[in-house]
Formats: structure tokens, sequence, C-alpha cells
């Protein structure tokens, strides 16, 4: 079974079709690319998947789950096994990285224990353990606003790995950062799925580095997925068919 089908999803926004009968399997452990132009639907898919804006009509069936018909503890309890890294960060930047990251527990936590703040010894090593592993030890009780975008996109990365996710969704993560950041940021994602196995969907507006780093690709054009193939398939006709008549600076190389 795919850990994620994505069956006819539609989304519109008042009467602007901002998906169209968008339908995709997602295997365990693979690492996707959503590419397109701006206004395609990259960023509202993802946020559909992860139930941050609610899909007009489909299914979003995810280990075993059809979230968009989950509510309330179910559907806290589906959204704590996802992760999700945006493109400005979403930190609290006044607090620790180590605060920071145990806010991917908070999905795990009752309510009185989320506001203040407790977590258990166990869940403060694990995000230690994590913060290691992203080479951000030595920075734990810093806090975020003395940190560089790179460093700030890792925690985020972390904050999301101490969820014990199956699945990391990416919001356009590296858009924000400079070419040798972005390049860190796309190494540890692919280091998180090498060695965690941990599925990656990432959404560029890179296509170079989308062919770099992914297994498999999923172009959108005006809400519809046009291409769904690996990164060899990429050639002058199929970007055309994504971008349009304004792809011909793109480097598909």
């Amino acid at each position: 079974m795919p850990l994620l089908k994505v069956k006819s999803l539609t989304k519109y926004y008042k009467e602007v079709l901002a998906l169209s009968k968008v339908s995709f399997e997602v295997e365990k452990g693979e690492f996707i690319s959503i590419i397109g132009p701006s206004g395609s639907g990259k960023t509202t898919l993802i946020r559909c998947i992860n139930r941050l804006i609610d899909a007009s009509e489909g299914s979003i069936n995810y280990d075993g789950a059809d979230l968009l018909k989950l509510k309330g503890k179910d559907l806290r309890g589906a959204r704590a096994h996802i992760g999700m890294i945006f493109q400005h960060y979403n930190l609290v930047t006044r607090l620790t990285v180590l605060e920071n990251v145990l806010h991917g527990r908070l999905g795990y936590k009752s309510s009185v224990a989320g506001i203040l703040g407790i977590y258990t010894v166990e869940e403060k090593a694990k995000a230690l353990e994590v913060l290691g592993l992203l080479g951000l030890e030595d920075y734990a009780y810093r806090r975020c606003d003395q940190l560089s975008g790179g460093q700030m996109q890792r925690v985020g990365i972390a904050r999301a790995l101490v969820q014990d996710p199956a699945m990391i969704l990416c919001d356009e993560p590296i858009s924000s950062l400079d070419p040798s950041s972005a390049k860190i940021i796309m190494d540890y994602l692919r280091k998180v799925q090498k060695e965690l196995g941990i599925t990656i969907i990432v959404n560029l507006h890179q296509v170079d580095v989308a062919k770099k780093y992914a297994e498999r690709i999923l172009g959108f054009n005006s809400g519809k997925l046009v291409f769904d193939n690996q990164p060899a398939a990429l050639n002058a006709e199929t970007i055309h068919e994504i971008y349009g008549t304004e792809a011909g600076e793109l480097i598909i190389d």
C-alpha cells in the first residue's frame, strides 16, 4: 500500500480553481520534487495534504486513513507523523534552538503540557540527537534570532524530525537562501531520506535542483498535474508543458 494516495484532489478559492482533479501515489521512502510556475498549485497541494487548508473535493489517504475525513484528536494524531518545513522557517526567534525543536513534539502533548512547555528527558535527548545529525549540537542553547537563514532552516528540519514522521513536506525550503546554504539544506534532506527512510516531498522553483536531488518529479501548470516521471524524462517539450512559453531560459541538462 502506498504511504500517500491523492485522488481527484480539487481546491477552489471562492470561484478560482487552484487544483483540478489531481491524482498520484507516493511510496514510503521516496524523494519527490514538485515544480511549476508561480500560481500553479504547488503550495496549495502541500497545504491540502497537511490539512493547513481544506480541499474542496477528492481524497488524501495517508498511511491508511483519509485525512479529509479526520477531525479533532484523530486529525492531530495523523498530522503528528507528517513533518512540515516552511519557506520562512516558522520559528519563535526569541526562543532557543532546542526549545524550537521541541515544538515538534506538541502534537503528542496535552494542551496543558504544551502551554507549559513540559517535555520528558527522552524528548530532550531526542532533540539533541537530531541537532547533532544536522550539525547544530553547538547551537542548542543559542537564540534562533542569532542564526543565519541556512541554520534556521536546519532547525526547521530538526523540529520536523523530532515528530518521528513517516513523511516530511517542504514548501519552497531554499527559496530564501543563497546557493551555498541551499545546497546544504538539500543535502540534509537527502540524508534524512536515505539514512532514516523518511519520505520527502519538496516544492522547488529551481528545475536544476529538482533534477539533481529528486527520484521523481511532479510538474504542475494551472492547478493540473501535467508531468509525473523520473528527472531524466524532463526535456524541452515537457519543460514547455509545465512552464509554458517562458521556459526557454530553464536549464534542463
